[in-house]
């Protein structure tokens, strides 16, 4: 899988608006790969992302259903929640390590570097969280679980500057390729799934697989 990143001239204002300038001029990709048995629930997920020269912005839109959000703090197990994940290398090189960004609908953040999967992971300090501004549609908790249809949207900034705290990072201009990977799970609502953007090819869910990360290249 293949994305085009979106170079912008003025910050967008982080308030989760997936129709407002500029987002309403960036194209969206779709979710719409699975892992494990097809789901009986397939929300439809979309996601933009843009940068300048200070961050990286994403922005995911959910329409969903049997929609959840308990965890109470960052870096609590927000995957069980309704969640959307970007998993990113910011070069080319999987082998060197990745980062996973989880948020559940709510706004609560997973933020972790991983050195490979499974092996020598370094979870952010909250303090550095907190530098990663965020915005979301619906309350930070969601309990019990909203069963109707609901449309719901997350949104954050990356600053560039706390990436190069953990590695090397291939600086965003023209031309320049990530590796990444975006995903929609809900691990513990009552319709469970596990949705990706790049196809990944294992026998049952499981997102910590660099070897399939889609390309990323900024314009």
């Amino acid at each position: 899988m293949f994305c085009k990143v979106t170079r912008l001239a003025i910050p967008p204002k982080c308030d989760a608006v997936w129709d407002r300038s500029p987002w309403k001029d960036i194209s969206s990709e779709r979710i719409q790969n699975f892992m494990g048995k097809k789901p009986d629930h397939f929300p439809k997920t979309e996601v933009k992302i843009a940068y300048d020269d200070m961050a990286i912005y994403v922005m995911f839109r959910v329409e969903d259903r049997y929609v959840r959000a308990v965890a109470a703090e960052d870096q609590d197990d927000v995957w069980e929640d309704s969640c959307v994940e970007f998993f990113f290398r910011p070069d080319s090189d999987v082998s060197e390590g990745y980062f996973n960004l989880e948020m559940n609908c709510g706004g609560t953040m997973l933020f972790h570097f991983q050195e490979e999967p499974g092996k020598g992971r370094i979870v952010i300090p909250k303090s550095e969280c907190n530098q990663i501004r965020r915005a979301h549609s619906l309350p930070r908790v969601v309990d019990p679980e909203i069963e109707k249809p609901v449309t719901w949207t997350v949104a954050y900034e990356i600053p560039i500057s706390l990436l190069k705290r953990y590695c090397r990072v291939l600086t965003p201009m023209p031309h320049v390729a990530w590796r990444a990977n975006f995903y929609k799970c809900a691990d513990k609502t009552s319709h469970p799934h596990w949705l990706t953007w790049s196809p990944v090819d294992y026998p049952k869910p499981n997102f910590h697989l660099p070897r399939s990360f889609g390309m990323l290249e900024f314009e």
